[in-house]
């Protein structure tokens, strides 16, 4: 088995978490076309890097959060204000919005800004990523019948 592809695709779930640009979806769907990989072992290696992605995300928040205002922190004061507004308004159920972009990376870092225990954060965001690509897989499927 080559194990190349999946190591590639682990990589950019997991900078796609992050906020480093990189889009998983379109990797994951291009691969899934392919039909030389295995659905499942996709989904779960594209599933795991994301959410290692979010938990690093995370642990900024949780152990770098003195030093939001530094021109260095991964997250811009204002996008960070408004990822901890939604975070306050509908606590960790905004974590099912994990996968949305441009918001659901800052509200991991709230996650971990704001102390949200593990046990509450990881469920969440597993469902919200798996859910995604999910859907990405589904689409590929109704496109490509594959």
């Amino acid at each position: 088995m080559d194990w190349w592809p999946y190591l590639a695709l682990f990589g950019v779930a997991f900078a796609a978490a992050t906020l480093l640009p990189a889009q998983s979806e379109l990797v994951l769907g291009a691969m899934l076309a392919g039909g030389r990989h295995d659905t499942g072992l996709l989904l779960t290696v594209a599933t795991a890097g994301n959410v290692l992605g979010s938990l690093a995300n995370w642990t900024i928040g949780r152990f770098l959060r003195r030093y939001r205002d530094r021109r260095w922190f991964p997250v811009p004061s204002s996008g960070l204000d408004r990822a901890e507004r939604i975070y306050q308004r509908w606590g960790v159920w905004t974590l099912l919005l994990a996968w949305v972009p441009v918001v659901g990376d800052p509200l991991t870092l709230v996650a971990g800004v704001l102390k949200t225990p593990l046990r509450l954060f990881l469920p969440l965001v597993i469902a919200a990523k798996l859910g995604r690509y999910l859907v990405v897989a589904g689409a590929v499927t109704l496109l490509t019948g594959t």
